[in-house]
Parts: structure tokens; C-alpha cells; sequence
């Protein structure tokens, strides 16, 4: 396999053919462009370039050679530059994902100050499924993730806390919790309780609720209109944050405050190998939007 400094220095010298005008192009000595070609030549096993002190040329092997890899090059500085500028450059379209309707408005107000701050930098904000959050943002579907749920995952970044938020039990209307003032974490035991996708951690999952009772695990719900639609139903009961009771108001559920059970968190959530400067620039953006309204 050869060295990236080996194909500049070949291809530069082909296209210049001076050894001078090359060690400059490469930011190299003349004696380490010959050494570069030499050692190249030897791999090859036949001479690349004709050269006398006054004249340098390919020989037909050189010529296929060069012929061969010039396009693959511009192939790669082409991505290599694509790359950098995707890195570096806050410009270009941010896809950012949602899962709730009041995260859907914090990141389109966030994604309005973004594009004030940076003109060339456009946002999309698309509502993702509770079942699709952690494929879509390993997959690249989104860039950035709005979610209460925390992750261990090594691959994935999370922000700070931008809302905190109380929690709430979302059962059916008709039972015996809906007229109370407010329920326990130990009140769980012996119901029923809704899951969420498998590779979604979070609190709602049974075996990480803080009650020492056994608590029956139900149906997996992949998303909100889901969760509720089975709550509703009698299928079961599930934990979700104060906004929910304001955004997805139905008659056939009902929100009860907890009284011991710990906050929901919202967070930014991004790949560790997507940390790109737009990507942060937006992090910065909805957390100053955040304290400001604060």
C-alpha cells in the first residue's frame, strides 16, 4: 500500500516534472522528493521517470501509472476537502430530531437562533418515533437527538440538562390512581407497565424503577401516540413528564403526579464521531436560548 507522500510526490512530479518546482509544491527537500521516487521506483520494480540533469520525463510505465491513479487522487482530496469543510464550517443543513411536541418547539426556536447567528447554516427538526431514536442517530438519519432519555453507549455524546421537568403516571381514565392527589414509585408494584424499545434506556423500563416489587412488564410501545393509545386501553400504565399532560391531552387518560420519583432530564444528544462544529454551534445555541428564558 502506498504512502499519501508517496502519491503526491509521484503525481506532483509528473505534472511538473522538475524535481525543484515539486519540493516546493510538497513543502519537501529536493533530496527527499528523489528518495521519495527511488524507493517508489524500487516497489514498482522498473523506472517511473527518465531523468537527466537537464530534462525529466515519464517512461510508459510511469505514464500508466499516472494515468491510473490521477483520477483515484482527485477523488480523494475531493472527500478529504468535503470532509474538512463539513468538520470545520458551520454551514450546510443540520438534521435534528425530536421526540415529543414541546422538544419539537425548543429546537425550532433553537434552529431560528442558529440561523441568526450563522446565515449560511440551515436546520431541519423531524419528530422521531421513540422506536427509531438511538437507529437514527447511530445510522445519521438525524445529527442531533432532544431526548429525556440517558444513554451509556460509548458512541453517543450527551449534553447538559435543559429543562427539568416533573414526572407524572399516565393511566386509564377509569382507574382506581386517576382521582388521586398523587402516586408512589412503591405503587407501581402489581401494575402493568409499558416498555419502550429495547435499545432506548430510560426510567420507564421496569427492571430500572426504583421500587424493590416486582412490577409487571408489558407491551413495547414505540412511540407517544402509542403509549397512550394502550394506557387508554387498559394495557397498562406508563411514566412520562409533566408536558406530556399539556400536549397529548385524551379522555381516556389520566395524569398523575409522583411524589417521590426523581425529575426527567432533557438533553442533546449527538454521535462522539458527529461532534462537528455546526453540531455544537447548535448545542450552544438551544442551551443559551434555554438560560436566557430562564
Amino acid at each position: 500500500m502506498l504512502e499519501r507522500y508517496e502519491l503526491e510526490t509521484f503525481l506532483t512530479l509528473a505534472e511538473e516534472l522538475h524535481f525543484g518546482r515539486t519540493a516546493e509544491r510538497t513543502h519537501v527537500s529536493t533530496a527527499r522528493v528523489s528518495q521519495t521516487i527511488k524507493k517508489l521506483e524500487r516497489r514498482v520494480g522498473a523506472p517511473l521517470f527518465n531523468r537527466t540533469s537537464r530534462h525529466v520525463e515519464l517512461t510508459p510505465i510511469g505514464q500508466r501509472l499516472y494515468d491510473d491513479l490521477r483520477p483515484a487522487w482527485q477523488l480523494i482530496v475531493a472527500g478529504l476537502e468535503q470532509a474538512v469543510r463539513s468538520g470545520r464550517g458551520i454551514t450546510g443543513t443540520l438534521q435534528v430530531g425530536f421526540v415529543s411536541a414541546a422538544g419539537g418547539q425548543l429546537l425550532l426556536d433553537g434552529a431560528e437562533l442558529l440561523q441568526a447567528r450563522r446565515p449560511g447554516c440551515e436546520v431541519t427538526v423531524r419528530e422521531v418515533q421513540l422506536v427509531d431514536a438511538v437507529p437514527w442517530l447511530l445510522g445519521g438519519e438525524v445529527e442531533v437527538l432532544l431526548t429525556c432519555f440517558p444513554s451509556d453507549r460509548d458512541e453517543l455524546i450527551t449534553g447538559p440538562a435543559l429543562v427539568t421537568e416533573a414526572r407524572m403516571l399516565a393511566v386509564p381514565s377509569g382507574h382506581p390512581f386517576a382521582d388521586r392527589q398523587s402516586v408512589s414509585v412503591e405503587d407501581l408494584a402489581g401494575l402493568t407497565l409499558l416498555r419502550t424499545p429495547d435499545d432506548l434506556p430510560g426510567f420507564e423500563r421496569p427492571r430500572q424503577m426504583p421500587t424493590e416489587r416486582p412490577v409487571d412488564p408489558g407491551s413495547v410501545a414505540a412511540s407517544f401516540q402509542e403509549v397512550l393509545t394502550l394506557v387508554g386501553a387498559g394495557r397498562g400504565v406508563f411514566p412520562i413528564s409533566a408536558h406530556i399532560r399539556r400536549y397529548y391531552m385524551r379522555p381516556d387518560v389520566a395524569y398523575v403526579p409522583f411524589r417521590d420519583a426523581p425529575p426527567v432530564h432533557w438533553r442533546l444528544m449527538w454521535r462522539a464521531d458527529g461532534a462537528t462544529a455546526r453540531v455544537l454551534a447548535f448545542a450552544a445555541a438551544v442551551h443559551d436560548l434555554v438560560n436566557v428564558a430562564a
